[in-house]
């Protein structure tokens, strides 16, 4: 038709009949506002006539303020502005002001001109009003509606399922804007969902369609590009068209507090394993360089501090671990220093034992002018300061934690220092008495290990023992070559049970016992039986491992008596084999347990090897294969024992975990008229190797 009227078609006056008797109450009005026509239900309203409005500007009848508010709403409608809403209050004569929702639609403009009325022509700047009589109820719905939304990170919405289109109930907000903008298409929206959480977000709104309820709680990506994390809720409103009507909240702040309380959790449990970790090998640190070493290099990750530095009280001076010293930083212009010099912080904290935090260089500087030329060699802008305490009132050492920005040290972090302070006073503490009953336990070890040994013109022997440098234990091994009646010489290995002093007190009372028994006894297993019933009898929990050889010199004959000990290994220029005599039970275990003698010749040329399973056996090396190294370097050395000793100990197969003792000897043929009748003593000493 073209926007023309059609003539004698009845058109005019059907639209005008819809007009006059729809529901909601309406006007027509011109460009300037005056009502040109009302409907019934607009005249009702007012409780007038339709005649007693004509000429009437309709936003003249609005209450208050909404007046004004009503013509800027009607002249954005002429200039063309359709689809908004305004909430407004219309008097009404007799009944007060009533809460409206207005909206204007402006007509089309139209080609034909003049109606029977004489006015403008239709389109030409009229507008239609329609309004929304809103109840009691409804309106404090909206009110609820406007607040929910109004500033805030919520959306009220609507999802038409027939064509797809969304709408904000309540119209844009700030984080509608954000998410959609003026996207209406649900397609355009969930284009911005995270990749990882689009194929569930789909099947919940497949759902949806389905005609269930729908409530997810997913990440999009908003309209500047920042990820935002929704919780979306909504209910299936059947009708024609079927919508789901819900709302939208922002809950990234929830989410990243949530993230952040987790991270937390970890870090804090990650710090609780570090510190029980830390602890423990502070509790069972061995040297007083292993402990200055974990506080200044351990320790660093749960203060978050960048250097730390460790030192301890050695003869009224400060001392840093050697591995301190090669890490650098200012540990070689504190190493060395008296440790009551008060005019530097270490030796103040040393000197009272009350720790000192320091947030800044200045305030370190102030307190300790002394220290500024030592401040200059670090890069610090924070320190701590807590003395390494034990049971006496004397401090043992000192720890100091730097950072490189100022930092102020919290309650929980001094407090843990001055706890982990005090585990490495009470490590401090432990390992110096022990050290003292090492150094004790040396010297008896050293006395009661033969410092001479008998020798022959007809045999080269060869001894060794070596302390174990695991903790530097002290351990029970022992030697011994015995001269015995009828051109005869015993050859003693054996290891008690334990370490430290007790261990080398009981492997001296089993040798005296052994060599009193040996000297008036020809038969090895009676020997060891003797000593066996010895020590059961004395009532002290003491074992021995031990095994016992006798040599005829004359003859070769070879008697062994075995209690345990490894085998004995045989070597020639030809290779090397095991000898392994028949064994019983270790040395004070049963009482009346005997000892089978076993008999073989000695190899001519051969050099024999009798050791204690430290030299040959560990957690990680069987004995066998331990076995297999020692014979093998005991072959290309059988010429010489003392080289083979030594060589031997260089090599130590099963590492040191243990202590060592050795025995090696090869019988060497002497013309009959210069051998002596008797054994002499040997001028060479057995030192125990370091």
């Amino acid at each position: 038709m073209n926007g023309k009227r059609a003539s004698g078609d009845g058109s005019e006056s059907t639209l005008a009949g819809a007009f006059a008797h729809a529901p909601e109450p309406m006007v027509l009005a011109a460009a300037d506002g005056a009502i040109v026509h009302a409907n019934h239900a607009f005249t009702e309203l007012l409780g007038c006539e339709g005649s007693d409005l004509a000429g009437h500007v309709w936003h003249d009848l609005l209450d208050g303020d909404d007046a004004q508010r009503g013509a800027r709403a009607h002249a954005e409608a002429v200039a063309g502005s359709r689809g908004r809403r305004y909430r407004l209050h219309l008097g009404v004569t007799g009944k007060g002001a009533r809460l409206v929702e207005v909206e204007l639609r402006p007509l089309p403009a139209r080609e034909d001109a003049g109606t029977a009325d004489g006015g403008d022509g239709p389109g030409d700047g009229r507008v239609v009003v329609l309004m929304h009589v809103l109840s009691t109820e409804e309106a404090d719905l909206r009110v609820v509606g406007e607040l929910r939304t109004d500033n805030s990170d919520s959306v009220l919405w609507s999802l038409d399922l027939g064509t797809g289109r969304l709408r904000e109930l309540f119209g844009p907000t700030p984080l509608g804007a954000l998410l959609a903008g003026n996207d209406r298409e649900l397609e355009r929206i969930l284009a911005r969902v995270h990749p990882d959480d689009i194929a569930r977000v789909r099947d919940a709104m497949a759902a949806s369609f389905a005609g269930r309820d729908y409530e997810q709680r997913f990440r999009v990506f908003d309209r500047l590009g920042d990820e935002r994390s929704l919780h979306v809720r909504a209910r299936f409103v059947p009708g024609d068209p079927d919508r789901l009507v819900g709302i939208v909240d922002d809950v990234t702040e929830h989410v990243q507090l949530v993230r952040r309380l987790a991270d937390r959790r970890r870090t804090e449990a990650e710090h609780g394993r570090l510190v029980t970790e830390l602890s423990s090998k502070l509790v069972s640190a061995t040297t007083v360089d292993k402990v200055m070493d974990l506080l200044s290099e351990e320790f660093l990750p749960i203060f978050g501090g960048v250097q730390a530095a460790a030192l301890y009280v050695e003869d009224g001076l400060l001392r840093g671990s050697p591995g301190a010293r090669t890490r650098g930083g200012n540990i070689d212009h504190i190493d060395g220093r008296r440790a009551d010099d008060t005019d530097f912080p270490m030796g103040a904290v040393i000197q009272d034992r009350q720790p000192r935090f320091f947030e800044s260089r200045a305030e370190i500087i102030s307190r300790f002018p002394a220290a500024v030329e030592l401040m200059r060699q670090v890069r610090g802008q924070a320190w701590a300061t807590v003395p390494i305490f034990g049971d006496g009132k004397v401090a043992l050492g000192v720890w100091q934690m730097v950072w490189d920005r100022p930092h102020h040290a919290s309650r929980d972090e001094r407090a843990l220092m001055l706890t982990f302070a005090g585990l490495a006073g009470q490590a401090l503490q432990r390992i110096k008495a022990q050290q003292a009953e090492l150094e004790l336990a040396d010297a008896v070890q050293r006395r009661m290990l033969p410092r001479q040994v008998a020798s022959f013109p007809d045999m080269d022997i060869a001894t060794k023992y070596l302390p174990s440098r695991a903790d530097w234990r002290i351990c029970g091994d022992f030697y011994d070559v015995i001269e015995l009646p009828d051109n005869k010489v015993g050859l003693l290995v054996g290891d008690v049970q334990g370490h430290g002093v007790e261990a080398a007190a009981a492997m001296g009372q089993i040798r005296v016992a052994f060599r009193a028994y040996a000297t008036n006894q020809s038969d090895p297993g009676v020997v060891l039986g003797e000593t066996n019933r010895l020590l059961t009898e004395t009532g002290e929990i003491v074992f021995a491992t031990c095994g016992y050889l006798v040599i005829d010199r004359e003859s070769g004959v070879m008697q062994a008596a075995w209690a345990g000990q490894p085998p004995v290994v045989l070597a020639s220029g030809h290779g090397y084999e095991l000898w392994e005599p028949e064994t019983g039970p270790p040395l004070g275990v049963l009482a009346d347990s005997e000892y089978a003698v076993t008999t073989r010749m000695l190899p001519p040329g051969s050099t024999l090897l009798l050791c204690s399973d430290g030299l040959v056996e560990s957690s990680e090396l069987p004995m066998g294969e331990g076995l297999a190294q020692v014979g093998e370097a005991l072959a290309e050395h059988y010429e010489n024992p003392e080289a083979a000793a030594h060589v031997l100990a260089e090599m130590a197969p099963a590492g040191r975990g243990d202590d060592i003792a050795l025995l090696i000897t090869r019988m060497t043929p002497v013309p009959a008229e210069t051998a002596p009748d008797t054994a002499t003593v040997s001028t060479t000493t057995a030192t125990p190797a370091p």
